[in-house]
């Protein structure tokens, strides 16, 4: 019964979602830890519903390849000092998924996009080397085409487009768009941008301003097929749960569907600032 209960409350609160006025239009994701939280008895996060109007958008957890059910769902800490008393999500190599496989296909494929995430690192523990990922949506094979955002194992920022068109890690196809080191529990805005374009796009990198602190460009390719976005991790890495996930706590996370211009990329940095009180 607690579990029916639970599910429906977060089926209404999902429901009941609307836009925040703010933000400029063409949000498809966004998720406020203060917003969209179905809690377990332990009080971490089985489910977290996007803020976007409309048919629900949820990241649940995951369980496949995990030995322990439920131990892949991130703590909420409430009422954080550092920003403005809001709420964060800790995250410990866990992860929340959207199960809608192809939900997200379309960021990747030409028409551009643009997230940001307000989030403090913390130290990372050994998994694969720098890839550290607080969210992504690699394909589970071939040549891994998606979007991810991600930390070095020394904590210095990155995020790149995968175009799925060759299999490297880093290379033309595939950039690595590498920030400053961060230092660990400070929270920031991160933002990056991804161009509309038919052949090519360019792809950058923001940290707490709209000056970029990195970018590359990159053949776009419209047949990529990328899989389920992940929140915490890089994919549904049901495979290896954790191990390239990164150790960290996220406020905010946003989405648009198409790439902002520059002075609605200044306002939405505004917008999250005030909200949360950073410099």
């Amino acid at each position: 019964m607690r579990t029916l209960l639970s599910a429906l409350m977060a089926v209404c609160a999902a429901l009941q979602a609307q836009a925040d006025p703010a933000l400029p239009g063409g949000v498809v994701v966004d998720l406020d830890a203060d917003k969209g939280l179905d809690l377990a008895q332990d009080q971490t996060v089985r489910c977290w519903t996007s803020q976007t109007p409309g048919a629900p958008v949820q990241f649940v957890n995951r369980d496949e390849g995990r030995k322990a059910p439920g131990s892949g769902q991130p703590a909420v800490r409430i009422q954080v000092a550092e920003l403005g008393g809001a709420s964060a999500l800790v995250f410990r190599q866990q992860e929340l998924v959207c199960m809608d496989e192809d939900r997200f296909d379309f960021l990747t494929q030409g028409g551009g996009c643009t997230w940001f995430a307000v989030l403090a690192t913390h130290e990372q523990r050994v998994g694969l080397k720098d890839v550290n990922s607080f969210f992504g949506n690699l394909k589970n094979g071939g040549y891994f085409e998606g979007l991810w955002g991600c930390f070095t194992d020394d904590n210095r920022i990155w995020w790149g487009p995968r175009n799925g068109l060759s299999f490297g890690r880093f290379d033309a196809n595939n950039p690595q768009l590498l920030g400053p080191v961060i230092v660990p529990g400070k929270f920031h805005v991160f933002a990056g941008r991804m161009g509309a374009g038919v052949e090519r796009a360019t792809a950058e990198l923001f940290v707490d301003t709209t000056e970029p602190a990195a970018g590359a460009e990159l053949p776009v390719n419209p047949k990529a097929n990328p899989s389920k976005l992940a929140i915490g991790q890089e994919r549904d890495a049901i495979n290896h749960p954790g191990h390239e996930s990164f150790d960290g706590e996220i406020a905010r996370f946003l989405v648009f569907g198409r790439a902002l211009d520059s002075s609605e990329l200044r306002a939405v940095f505004q917008v999250l600032k005030t909200r949360y009180k950073l410099p």
